[in-house]
Order: C-alpha cells, then structure tokens, then sequence
C-alpha cells in the first residue's frame, strides 16, 4: 500500500498530478494540487508513480507503507 501526500510549500499548481492520475489528485480552490479526500492511500492506482514523475517540482510525494 502507498501513502500519497503533495507538498503545498513547493507545488506550482501545474494539475500534472490530477491530470494524471484524476482518481487520486485534484486541485484545490487555489489551483494547487491536493489529495481527494479518502485517497491518501493512493486507491491502487496504477498512475501514482507517473503522476510523481509528471510533477515538474517533485511536489507529489509516493511512499511505501
């Protein structure tokens, strides 16, 4: 199982993430991106590690539980 967090201090509100994987990633009434709530375990999306990847400030963070 993941844990999938975007940090708000570096993200750029680029939508990368929820453009990439919409099932997970949303962008928040500022445009940034943010978790959708209840998601913070990454749903078994395959998309996660290429949502991470497609991030151009690495904000989208992917971690192993």
């Amino acid at each position: 199982m993941s844990r999938v967090s975007v940090d708000t201090d570096v993200c750029i509100g680029a939508g990368q993430c929820a453009l990439t994987a919409p099932g997970v990633f949303t962008q928040d009434e500022d445009g940034f991106g943010a978790v959708l709530p209840g998601r913070e375990d990454g749903d078994g999306s395959p998309l996660l590690r290429e949502a991470a990847r497609a991030c151009p400030v690495s904000a989208v963070r992917v971690e192993e539980a």
